[in-house]
């Protein structure tokens, strides 16, 4: 292990990244989000091209006119639509100045471009492989290593069904919690969230809990 980077490196790194993004982008920072929305970039493209399309206030009252025209008619029993829907400005009383108070929510930025989140996970791979090949530690492998050998199964068949069986678990857990490790641990434990606290206390207590039976009991 001597290799590798120092944890403090490690963590000084992950925290430059995650403060960085935070205040890039207004948005927090998570790989799983990511993979489900590049999973899913069909649904993800007609989502953002509808909020292109409606980004405009005028636009959006427009198409809501013509949309109620159409579904009640034109005639005398037909909703009222505003004048001002169709672009015709109207007089406006003159309204007092608002005032921003603090419990005035901000507007939420909305989900990251998905152009965005691609890059994210190419990156990741990217940046793990260039890491393996300049330490020269690159080399193909079919098995989780000795300690997984000697600890839980030498069978490969074994071992594929355990990790198919634990990759659906962490899938899973991940969407039910809301997060992965890196959203809820480094994002939402970095902005004081209860649900992310909360979260990442199970992360690691389980963790903590399965290697202490794996190493000490089993």
């Amino acid at each position: 292990m001597s290799g590798y980077w120092p944890w403090w490196a490690g963590a000084a790194g992950l925290a430059l990244i995650t403060i960085n993004y935070a205040l890039t982008t207004d948005r927090s920072f998570g790989v799983s989000s990511a993979w489900d929305r590049v999973l899913h970039w069909r649904r993800e493209r007609r989502l953002e091209e509808m909020d292109a399309e409606f980004a405009d206030d005028r636009a959006l009252a427009e198409a809501l006119a013509a949309a109620t025209a159409e579904h009640f008619g034109t005639g005398p029993g037909a909703p009222a639509v505003p004048p001002g829907a169709y672009g015709t400005s109207q007089p406006l009383e003159a309204d007092p100045e608002p005032t921003v108070s603090e419990d005035t929510p901000v507007a939420d930025p909305g989900p990251a471009p998905l152009v965005t989140q691609a890059a994210l996970l190419v990156s990741i791979f990217i940046g793990g492989l260039i890491a393996a090949l300049t330490s020269g530690r690159f080399h193909l492998r079919f098995d989780m290593g000795p300690g997984f050998r000697d600890v839980v199964t030498a069978d490969p068949v074994t071992m594929l069904v355990l990790l198919f069986v634990g990759g659906v678990l962490v899938g899973f857990g991940t969407r039910l919690a809301g997060g992965c490790s890196s959203g809820h641990g480094l994002n939402g434990c970095g902005r004081l969230r209860p649900v992310s606290l909360v979260a990442t206390a199970v992360f690691f207590g389980t963790a903590v809990a399965v290697s202490f039976l794996l190493w000490k009991v089993i």
